[in-house]
């Protein structure tokens, strides 16, 4: 279980997450809904530790890291890369194959399992007409499923994933969450920002609203359709006007 308990961060005086509680279990889906500018990203960043928490407890799997840190104290053990986070600007390598830029991350951890995962990968995400290409010379969905790709390549127990199809269209959005339903198959558990309003009510097991910095409303996908606070409400019929 990856989970929070009183996590608290802020950005020049500026409090941006207050006590957030989540909690995130294998093979289940948590999809994180909500206005711009609530800290969705901030929390997700939080969880994979690369911005560090002024205050609270992150637990993976009964390990737990406590903040704020003791100058100078390291994160230890390395959370990574057992929780492993995908962002919206994919960073790939421009210079090496979507293949190479696959493996790079796992050059280090086990090589030569990696060379044997990376075909069950090509093949789970239908990549094998452009996986020898470059980044530039790839759509921006293919670079999407590279992306995802070498995330899991690390063989993760928790994926977090920050609103990966804002830039897609609907088919690939579509072939990017059918791959995301398919990965409770291997008991990962996936922290899913998105304004994707439809998948998390068909797929998540789990709904986050935030407002505000905080956990204002969760539960299941029912929520989506009897939502129990006026806030969340409010957004849904914002939603609804747009789409």
């Amino acid at each position: 279980m990856l989970t929070t308990r009183g996590l608290g961060k802020s950005f020049g005086g500026k409090t941006v997450l207050r006590d957030v509680n989540v909690d995130i279990a294998p093979g289940t889906i948590t999809c994180v809904i909500g206005p711009s500018g609530t800290g969705k990203t901030t929390l997700l960043r939080a969880l994979s530790l690369l911005d560090l928490p002024d205050s609270g407890v992150i637990s993976l799997d009964g390990q737990d890291y406590s903040f704020p840190l003791q100058q100078g104290a390291a994160i230890t053990p390395a959370p990574w890369p057992k929780l492993t986070a995908v962002f919206q600007s994919l960073f790939l390598w421009p210079h090496l194959t979507l293949r190479e830029n696959i493996l790079l991350p796992a050059r280090n951890i086990d090589a030569a399992k990696a060379e044997k995962d990376i075909e069950g990968l090509i093949a789970f995400f239908e990549m094998q007409g452009f996986i020898d290409s470059y980044p530039n010379q790839a759509s921006i969905g293919q670079r999407q499923r590279v992306a995802m790709a070498r995330a899991l390549i690390l063989n993760p127990r928790y994926l977090l994933l920050d609103e990966i199809t804002s830039a897609l269209d609907v088919e690939q959005t579509v072939k990017i969450l059918t791959k995301l339903g398919h990965l409770k198959e291997r008991n990962i558990g996936v922290f899913l920002i998105t304004h994707q309003i439809g998948f998390a009510r068909k797929s998540a097991d789990q709904i986050v609203f935030m407002d505000g910095g905080t956990v204002a409303e969760r539960g299941g996908p029912d929520i989506l359709d009897a939502p129990k606070t006026a806030r969340l409400q409010q957004f849904l019929s914002a939603v609804h006007e747009v789409y």
